[in-house]
């Protein structure tokens, strides 16, 4: 409990009377702080705070790490930018060492200021120092830009496409020198590397690698590649949103929880230029921004997180994971969230140029490189709508090619809307890919409309293929019973195939293999969204729980 004489060790309040200090310690919450642990995180809903003792870092997160922006002593506050704006925090504040700190609610604070304004005041001062002054966000703003790594490669190479593509996906800054750029050797400090050689990584301050794989680029960016304990109590399979909420919930309620990735996490839906429908996003999220933010918060609850790393097999006897490398883990449980993979177009002219131009799924990285070209999209669903918009600000014009009669009953109302106002988006009904030409990179697609039968060229500068997925699911035990699909039956579908050998009902999400779960994109559902693979990951940790403390009261069955 936090005294009045405590409350007026805080500069700020130093000169308030003694009944309105008496007031405002009766509403601030008195918190104690080990080192390490957060008072408020970056992102995080406003308070004010103030430090009674000890010291507290500034963080902001920066390429994927944390880096230390300010301090705090005893006397000073924190949180005087999102209490005065009413915005969330700009920053993480976290303590260095032991502390001590009051935490003041917005309401609270406006009620001290309306009957003391000095300290309204002297709040905003401060507000405004941290924002503009040379050692706040102002500050940090102008610093030098210092990218973690370097790319050197030619923008049509696949190899380089795939390097960028994973930097990105993995929150890994990065610039990116094409070698017939006027000035790229300057930017490379030295005589650029041969065509053949690329792409080229040089990681700052760190190793030069020619054509790396992307497990090499990982480890050489201490990307978490190697599980750091040979059992867990939960092995989530996939970093998509199912994986990252399991892997969020897992950690968060005490489970040992590792997450496997074999390229980096977001999924699919880590792809999507926008997302307009997610609950709590009255803006709309990208899928990699989602990607991000869940990801940081399982990484800060205390699960780990691997990329590049494939798994081989599952024994579904021992719940035993093969890693590719020789790796074992030993699973009390596992969670299947591996999703689905693009599907894919086989005729001519396109695997050729793949990377070149044509792309499976829709990058915002990308979105730049189409400035003042036509660009075109096959498919009709939400990914597709979102694709078209994005691009649509970058491209002289975005065509969505649609088998159907339209993109009305498979695109949800706001898309269909949005597109219909945007000018430069146009909709090609009843029509369908043929050929795609091309040299070095994509120039032209053939197009076939199914009314005519007409063939017609059109010259492209990007074809982005979103025309659904299908489950990747052949390398699963046989134990784990699948439809004709290829996707994981679970619960009441597990039930009634061969192969159950329960003598109780798996639960919802639970296989035809006891303690192994699947959830969202690889489960056999009608439901394919990102809200509802969030919820299914969360839920497979209850389910979870329950089957670990049925197995711990009859450990035989």
């Amino acid at each position: 409990m936090v005294t009045p004489e405590e409350i007026a060790r805080i500069t700020v309040f130093a000169a308030l009377s003694e009944r309105d200090l008496g007031r405002l310690s009766q509403v601030a919450a008195d918190i104690m702080l080990v080192p390490g642990e957060y008072a408020a995180y970056e992102g995080g809903e406003r308070a004010l705070f103030g430090l009674l003792e000890g010291r507290i870092e500034a963080v902001k997160r920066v390429d994927g790490a944390d880096k230390v922006v300010g301090e705090r002593k005893p006397g000073d506050i924190f949180g005087e930018v999102p209490v005065t704006l009413g915005s969330v925090f700009p920053a993480g504040f976290r303590a260095a060492e032991a502390s001590r700190v009051i935490r003041i609610e917005p309401h609270d604070f406006h009620a001290v200021a309306d009957i003391a304004p000095d300290v309204g005041r002297e709040v905003g001062r401060l507000a405004s120092h941290r924002i503009a002054g040379s050692r706040g966000l102002q500050g940090i703003v102008a610093e030098p830009w210092a990218p973690r790594a370097i790319v050197v490669g030619p923008r049509w190479d696949a190899a380089c496409a795939a390097l960028r593509h994973f930097l990105d996906r993995n929150q890994v800054s990065f610039r990116w020198i094409q070698p017939d750029m006027p000035d790229a050797a300057e930017h490379w400090d030295g005589p650029l590397p041969a065509v053949e050689d690329c792409p080229v990584l040089r990681v700052v301050d760190g190793k030069t690698v020619v054509k790396p794989q992307l497990r090499r680029v990982a480890e050489l960016l201490g990307l978490s590649t190697e599980p750091l304990a040979a059992e867990y109590d939960v092995v989530v399979v996939g970093a998509g949103p199912a994986g990252l909420a399991a892997a969020v919930y897992g950690a968060s309620e005490g489970l040992r929880t590792i997450v496997v990735e074999r390229e980096a996490p977001g999924g699919q839906a880590g792809t999507s230029s926008r997302i307009e429908n997610y609950l709590g996003f009255p803006s709309g999220v990208s899928g990699e921004e989602l990607a991000s933010r869940a990801l940081q918060q399982a990484r800060r609850l205390g699960a780990e997180i691997l990329v590049t790393r494939t798994i081989t097999r599952i024994d579904a006897g021992t719940r035993q994971v093969h890693l590719d490398g020789g790796d074992v883990l030993r699973a009390r449980t596992i969670i299947l969230a591996c999703g689905v993979v693009w599907r894919q177009l086989r005729m001519d002219g396109f695997e050729r140029l793949v990377g070149k131009g044509i792309s499976y799924g829709a990058v915002r990285t990308e979105a730049p490189a189409t400035h003042g070209l036509d660009v075109h999209i096959i498919g009709a669903g939400n990914s597709a709508g979102q694709a078209a918009m994005f691009f649509s600000n970058h491209a002289r014009s975005v065509t969505i090619l649609c088998r159907g009669d339209g993109v009305e009953k498979s695109m949800s109302r706001y898309l269909v809307d949005q597109i219909a106002a945007r000018p430069n988006i146009q909709v090609l009904r009843r029509t369908e890919i043929a050929a795609a030409h091309g040299g070095a990179s994509l120039e032209a697609i053939d197009v076939r409309s199914s009314e005519t039968g007409e063939t017609t060229r059109l010259e492209s500068g990007g074809l982005f293929i979103l025309i659904g997925a299908d489950a990747e699911t052949g390398w699963l035990p046989p134990e784990i019973a699948l439809n004709d699909h290829g996707y994981v039956l679970t619960g009441p579908e597990a039930a009634s195939a061969e192969g159950w050998p329960g003598d109780r009902d798996p639960f919802l999400l639970e296989t035809t293999v006891p303690g192994i779960f699947a959830c969202g994109d690889v489960r056999a559902s009608p439901v394919k969204r990102v809200a509802a693979a969030v919820g299914e990951g969360s839920m497979a940790i209850a389910f979870v729980h329950q089957y670990l403390k049925q197995a711990e009261a009859s450990p035989v069955g």
